[in-house]
Protein backbone atom coordinates (compact mmCIF):
# COMPACT_ATOMS: atom_id res chain seq x y z
CA UNK A 1 0.00 0.00 0.00
CA UNK A 2 2.71 2.47 0.99
CA UNK A 3 4.72 1.57 -2.10
CA UNK A 4 1.79 2.45 -4.37
CA UNK A 5 1.41 5.83 -2.67
CA UNK A 6 5.10 6.55 -3.07
CA UNK A 7 4.97 5.64 -6.75
CA UNK A 8 1.96 7.90 -7.32
CA UNK A 9 3.77 10.77 -5.60
CA UNK A 10 6.88 10.24 -7.73
CA UNK A 11 4.83 10.31 -10.93
CA UNK A 12 3.20 13.61 -9.95
CA UNK A 13 6.55 15.04 -8.84
CA UNK A 14 8.12 14.18 -12.20
CA UNK A 15 5.37 16.06 -13.98
CA UNK A 16 5.52 19.15 -11.76
CA UNK A 17 9.18 19.62 -10.88
CA UNK A 18 11.31 22.02 -12.89
CA UNK A 19 13.96 20.50 -15.19
CA UNK A 20 16.80 21.99 -13.13
CA UNK A 21 15.35 20.48 -9.96
CA UNK A 22 14.98 17.10 -11.68
CA UNK A 23 18.60 17.25 -12.85
CA UNK A 24 19.78 18.24 -9.37
CA UNK A 25 17.76 15.44 -7.79
CA UNK A 26 19.16 12.85 -10.20
CA UNK A 27 22.72 14.01 -9.57
CA UNK A 28 22.12 13.91 -5.82
CA UNK A 29 20.69 10.41 -6.11
CA UNK A 30 23.69 9.26 -8.14
CA UNK A 31 26.06 10.81 -5.59
CA UNK A 32 24.19 9.15 -2.72
CA UNK A 33 24.36 5.74 -4.45
CA UNK A 34 28.10 6.10 -4.97
CA UNK A 35 28.59 7.37 -1.41
CA UNK A 36 26.81 4.32 0.02
CA UNK A 37 29.15 2.06 -1.91
CA UNK A 38 32.18 4.07 -0.85
CA UNK A 39 31.18 4.01 2.82
CA UNK A 40 30.52 0.26 2.88
CA UNK A 41 33.02 -0.81 0.20
CA UNK A 42 33.44 -4.42 1.38
CA UNK A 43 29.68 -4.97 1.62
CA UNK A 44 28.44 -2.91 -1.32
CA UNK A 45 31.12 -3.32 -3.98
CA UNK A 46 28.85 -5.70 -5.89
CA UNK A 47 26.46 -2.74 -6.44
CA UNK A 48 29.17 -0.63 -8.05
CA UNK A 49 28.42 -1.42 -11.69
CA UNK A 50 24.73 -0.59 -11.29
CA UNK A 51 25.54 2.74 -9.58
CA UNK A 52 28.12 3.60 -12.24
CA UNK A 53 25.64 2.79 -14.99
CA UNK A 54 23.05 5.11 -13.43
CA UNK A 55 25.62 7.89 -13.11
CA UNK A 56 26.84 7.35 -16.66
CA UNK A 57 23.30 7.57 -18.03
CA UNK A 58 22.76 10.92 -16.33
CA UNK A 59 26.03 12.27 -17.66
CA UNK A 60 25.32 10.92 -21.12
CA UNK A 61 22.13 12.99 -21.13
CA UNK A 62 24.07 16.08 -20.02
CA UNK A 63 26.70 15.55 -22.70
CA UNK A 64 24.08 15.08 -25.38
CA UNK A 65 22.25 18.21 -24.22
CA UNK A 66 25.24 20.54 -24.02
CA UNK A 67 26.51 19.53 -27.44
CA UNK A 68 23.23 20.36 -29.17
CA UNK A 69 23.37 23.55 -31.19
CA UNK A 70 20.04 24.74 -29.80
CA UNK A 71 21.25 24.55 -26.18
CA UNK A 72 20.66 28.01 -24.65
CA UNK A 73 23.59 27.91 -22.20
CA UNK A 74 26.58 30.13 -22.88
CA UNK A 75 29.35 28.41 -24.84
CA UNK A 76 31.81 28.50 -21.90
CA UNK A 77 29.30 26.85 -19.53
CA UNK A 78 28.52 24.21 -22.13
CA UNK A 79 32.23 23.53 -22.60
CA UNK A 80 32.79 23.23 -18.83
CA UNK A 81 29.92 20.76 -18.50
CA UNK A 82 31.22 18.79 -21.48
CA UNK A 83 34.70 18.66 -19.93
CA UNK A 84 33.27 17.43 -16.63
CA UNK A 85 31.19 14.88 -18.51
CA UNK A 86 34.22 13.52 -20.34
CA UNK A 87 36.10 13.27 -17.06
CA UNK A 88 33.16 11.41 -15.47
CA UNK A 89 32.94 9.02 -18.42
CA UNK A 90 36.68 8.29 -18.29
CA UNK A 91 36.65 7.74 -14.52
CA UNK A 92 33.62 5.49 -14.85
CA UNK A 93 35.35 3.38 -17.49
CA UNK A 94 38.42 3.07 -15.29
CA UNK A 95 36.30 2.07 -12.29
CA UNK A 96 34.63 -0.64 -14.34
CA UNK A 97 38.03 -2.05 -15.28
CA UNK A 98 39.69 -1.58 -11.89
CA UNK A 99 37.38 -0.80 -8.94
CA UNK A 100 39.17 1.48 -6.48
CA UNK A 101 37.26 2.95 -3.56
CA UNK A 102 39.06 6.32 -3.59
CA UNK A 103 38.18 6.91 -7.25
CA UNK A 104 34.52 7.25 -6.26
CA UNK A 105 35.15 10.48 -4.36
CA UNK A 106 35.70 12.77 -7.38
CA UNK A 107 32.48 11.47 -9.00
CA UNK A 108 30.56 11.98 -5.77
CA UNK A 109 31.92 15.51 -5.34
CA UNK A 110 31.27 16.54 -8.94
CA UNK A 111 27.67 15.33 -8.75
CA UNK A 112 27.07 17.08 -5.43
CA UNK A 113 28.63 20.35 -6.57
CA UNK A 114 26.69 20.42 -9.82
CA UNK A 115 23.44 19.54 -8.02
CA UNK A 116 24.04 22.36 -5.56
CA UNK A 117 24.74 24.75 -8.43
CA UNK A 118 21.55 23.73 -10.20
CA UNK A 119 19.64 24.42 -7.00
CA UNK A 120 21.37 27.78 -6.60
CA UNK A 121 22.66 26.60 -3.26
CA UNK A 122 25.52 28.31 -1.44
CA UNK A 123 27.14 24.91 -0.84
CA UNK A 124 28.18 25.01 -4.52
CA UNK A 125 30.53 27.88 -3.73
CA UNK A 126 32.21 26.00 -0.86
Amino acid sequence: MYHQGAQAYQQVARKTEAPRDREANLLSRAAANLQLIHDAWELKQDSLNEALLFNRRIWNIFLTSVTREDNPLPAQVRQNIANLGLFVMNETRELHMEPIKAKLLPLININRQLAAGLRGSEEAAA
